[in-house]
C-alpha cells in the first residue's frame, strides 16, 4: 500500500488522539528550559532527557549526546529500504527567559488552552509556539504514521538542540564532530510561520545578521557640566549624531557600500508578493504604529523581507538613574544590528561600519568596537523537488495555496546546514505574528498545532511519493 493510500487513517488518528498529543506538549512545556540563565542548566537536562524517552517510544535510536554546553538529542528511524529519501529534522527544547513576570496573565510555566480575544482557543506558555509547540508538531506526526502503519513513510533523523535562544554556539561544533552520522538528502526546520492563521507558508529566504557593540570614549572620568559644559566633548552627542546619520531622507542606509551585491526581487515575484497586500493598516497598526518605516520607494513586504536593515537596539549613556546628576559622561554606547540579504558579507558589513564611526569622530573621541553574532543571507531554490511536495502537501491541508515567502529574520542553523553538512532546508512553520514569541504571554493556536501535525503527516507522505532530487 502506498503512502498517499495509508493517509486518511494517519490522519484521522491524528485527530481522535489529538487530547494526548495536547497532554505530551503541557507536559513539555512545563519544563523551565532557559538556557540563557545558568540557574536552569538541571532543567534543560530535564526537557532533554524528557523528549529524548518519549521519541524513543516510536522505536527511533535516541541518545542524549553532551555538548560544551547543554545537550542534544540524535533519534534515527532508519533502514526502509533503498532509494527512500532520508530527512534530518531540527528543533529546539531551550526557551527565552520570562522577564518581566509581572506582564504574564497566568505563570509561563503552567500551560493550559484560553480564549483569545478574537474567540480563537489557544495554548499559552513560555515555549508554546517557538519552538516547543512547533517541533512537536512532527514528533506527533511521526507518532500516528507509527502507530497507523507500524512505519514511518520516509527514513528520519531528529536532532535537537538546547542553545538557540543564546546563538547555538556549541551545537555548530557538535555538527561537524557528528557529520558524517548526520547525512541526509535535505533538512527539515519547524520555526518559521504562516502567511496568516488561514495560509501556509514555506520560508524560502531568510536574512543574515551582523550585530556590533560601539563605545564612543573622551574625557578620561565623568564630568561637571557646569563646569566643562560647551568645553569638553560629550560622547552621547557625538555617538547619537554618528547613528543619527546612518539614514537618509528615504530611509536607506548611508554606509558606504552597504548595498553592493544587493539585488531586486525578479518581477515575477514582486509581483506574487504585491498581490498578499500587506500593509500598514493590517501589519502595523495591531503594534500601534501607522507609517512604514523603511525605504520610502518599496513596499513594506520588501521592507520587511527582501530588504537589509540597521537598528539601534540599545543606547546606553550617562546618569540614567532616579533624580538627576549634571554630568557629561566619560563613554556612551550603543548596540547596534544590521539584518542582511543575498549578496552581502557579513564581514564587510562589518568593516563598513566600523571605518563609517571612526571616520566621523572628532578630536578627543576614540571608538572602541565588540562584535556579536553574525550569519550570511540564505536563499533557498524554489524549484527543488522536496519544497514542491511540501507546498502541495500544506495546500491540500490547508485548503489555500501555501505562500512562499521571505523571512525578515535570521535561522543561522539554515546556513550552518549548507555549510556543515551540504544540506538545503525546507522550512515550514505554524506560527502567527500574533503569537508573542520571545515576550510574555506566549502562545500557540490551537489550530496550528493540531493541523501543524496534520500538515506534517501530509507532508511525510508527499516526501514519500515524490523521492529524492
Amino acid at each position: 500500500m502506498s503512502s498517499a493510500q495509508q493517509l486518511q487513517p494517519v490522519l484521522d488518528r491524528i485527530d481522535a488522539d489529538f487530547d494526548n498529543s495536547l497532554a505530551r506538549l503541557f507536559d513539555l512545556l512545563r519544563i523551565k528550559s532557559i538556557s540563557a540563565d545558568p540557574a536552569f542548566a538541571e532543567d534543560c537536562k530535564k526537557a532533554a532527557d524528557h523528549l529524548a524517552r518519549d521519541i524513543a517510544t516510536l522505536g527511533f535510536a535516541t541518545e542524549v549526546r553532551p555538548t560544551a554546553g547543554h545537550p542534544a538529542i540524535v533519534a534515527k528511524a532508519n533502514g526502509g529500504g533503498k532509494g527512500r529519501p532520508h530527512v534530518l529534522f531540527y528543533g529546539h527544547y531551550d526557551v527565552q527567559p520570562v522577564d518581566p513576570l509581572n506582564l504574564w496573565h497566568r505563570p509561563p510555566f503552567e500551560p493550559a488552552v484560553t480564549d483569545h480575544a478574537d474567540g480563537r482557543k489557544i495554548i499559552v506558555a513560555r515555549g508554546a509556539e517557538d519552538d516547543k509547540g512547533q517541533l512537536m508538531t512532527f514528533v506527533e506526526a511521526c507518532r500516528a504514521w507509527k502507530s497507523v502503519t507500524g512505519s514511518l513513510p520516509v527514513d528520519i533523523t531528529i536532532i535537537i538542540e538546547g542553545e538557540e535562544e543564546i546563538g547555538s554556539k556549541n551545537f555548530v561544533p557538535f555538527l561537524e564532530k557528528n557529520k558524517a552520522e548526520l547525512k541526509a538528502d535535505f533538512a527539515l526546520v519547524c520555526d518559521t510561520g504562516m502567511w496568516d492563521r488561514n495560509t501556509p507558508a514555506i520560508t524560502t529566504s531568510l536574512r543574515g545578521l551582523v550585530y556590533e557593540e560601539v563605545w564612543i570614549k573622551a574625557a578620561n572620568r565623568d564630568l561637571h557640566s557646569g563646569v566643562f559644559g560647551g568645553g569638553a566633548q560629550n560622547p552621547i552627542r557625538v555617538l547619537t549624531k554618528i547613528l543619527g546619520g546612518l539614514f537618509d531622507d528615504n530611509n536607506r542606509i548611508t554606509i558606504p557600500g552597504f548595498y553592493d551585491g544587493v539585488k531586486d526581487l525578479p518581477p515575477d515575484i514582486l509581483a506574487q508578493w504585491s498581490k498578499l497586500n500587506l500593509t500598514a493598516e493590517t501589519f502595523l497598526k495591531p503594534i500601534g504604529l501607522s507609517v512604514p518605516a523603511g525605504e520610502k520607494d518599496r513596499l513594506l513586504i520588501e521592507q520587511l523581507s527582501s530588504r537589509p536593515t540597521c537598528d539601534v537596539n540599545g543606547i546606553i549613556g550617562g546618569y540614567t538613574g532616579e533624580g538627576s546628576k549634571t554630568v557629561i559622561p566619560a563613554q556612551a554606547s550603543a548596540k547596534i544590528s544590521f539584518r542582511l540579504v543575498v549578496g552581502q558579507d557579513p564581514d564587510k558589513i562589518r568593516k563598513a561600519f566600523r571605518d563609517y564611526v571612526t571616520a566621523r569622530l572628532p578630536k578627543d573621541c576614540k571608538a572602541e568596537f565588540g562584535d556579536h553574532s553574525s550569519a550570511p543571507a540564505i536563499a533557498l531554490d524554489w524549484n527543488t523537488k522536496p519544497l514542491a511536495a511540501a507546498r502541495r502537501a500544506l495546500t491540500d491541508e490547508w485548503g489555500k495555496e501555501a505562500i512562499l515567502m521571505g523571512c525578515g529574520a535570521s535561522i543561522p542553523i539554515v546556513s550552518d546546514f549548507k555549510r556543515t553538512l551540504g544540506l538545503d532546508t525546507v522550512l515550514v512553520g505554524f506560527g502567527l505574528d500574533d503569537d508573542n514569541i520571545h515576550s510574555p504571554n506566549e502562545k500557540y493556536d490551537l489550530t496550528s498545532f493540531h493541523k501543524g501535525i496534520r500538515s506534517w503527516a501530509r507532508i511525510l507522505s508527499a516526501f514519500a511519493d515524490a523521492p529524492k532530487g
